[in-house]
């Protein structure tokens, strides 16, 4: 492992065009549960009446006492963790230009990350049905459920449900500085739900390099990753990071 780690720091030392995917597995050490799995979200509730953009339009007020209200509460509370920080320190570096993430907390931009393409939304806003205004969540009252906007309007979280699409432009911006970035780090996800799915392939097509960051084989380890470094995301980061500023 500690000749990958320092395999990995030489190759993002060399390079500038470096962008990174990721998934729960960043979040879970922030204490922020992943949705699918073991120990995951929709294993205690049901996706497709709690998270369906049809069960929210139906009946908001359920929803929000179900699964909004407590996932306001635990991202609140979630701070980035070492892999958060790592990838932000790669971007200080110059090395890192952008992250697309399939998480909804928030916490890549508030470790610093300055470019997050964010598939799934975000859950640091709330939405207006009425308006569309957007509202941070930490400012959002529980005193009413559901929320309201000033206008009247039913808040919602500003990320996508089941039932709605994910936005093009993500798609579109995406796959372009998929096809265009020399390195991509994948940390923690096993990138098999479309459409993150396409994302390792369509970088190794172009001629990436393709860097996975995960506890355990995924099926992109051996067919799409040039290779594996197996780990929890905020120590290998962390290790790989410190590398690369040995190296600049």
């Amino acid at each position: 492992m500690e000749n990958l780690i320092k395999k990995t720091a030489r190759d993002l030392a060399k390079s500038k065009k470096v962008i990174a995917l990721t998934g729960a597995g960043v979040s879970v050490e922030s204490g922020i549960p992943p949705f699918r799995g073991k120990g995951g979200i929709w294993e205690k509730i049901d996706p497709m009446e709690f998270a369906h953009i049809d069960s929210f339009m139906r009946d908001p007020a359920k929803v929000w006492d179900i699964l909004i209200r407590e996932m306001k509460d635990v991202v609140e509370k979630a701070r980035p963790n070492d892999a958060h920080i790592g990838l932000a320190r790669l971007e200080e570096l110059g090395i890192l230009s952008a992250i697309i993430t399939q998480n909804v907390d928030g916490l890549h931009q508030l470790a610093g990350n300055t470019d997050v393409i964010e598939f799934h939304g975000t859950f640091a806003l709330q939405r207006c049905l009425k308006c569309a205004k957007k509202i941070e969540t930490a400012k959002v009252s529980l005193d009413e459920i559901p929320p309201k906007c000033e206008c009247g309007g039913i808040l919602r979280p500003d990320c996508v449900f089941f039932g709605e699409m994910i936005p093009p432009q993500h798609l579109f911006r995406s796959s372009k500085i998929s096809r265009e970035c020399e390195i991509m780090l994948v940390v923690g996800t096993s990138a098999v739900v479309y459409p993150a799915s396409n994302i390792p392939g369509d970088a190794k097509k172009s001629g990436a390099k393709i860097i996975e960051i995960n506890p355990e084989n995924t099926p992109l380890t051996g067919s799409i990753s040039d290779y594996i470094i197996k780990g929890n995301a905020g120590k290998v980061i962390k290790e790989i990071v410190s590398e690369v500023e040995l190296l600049l």
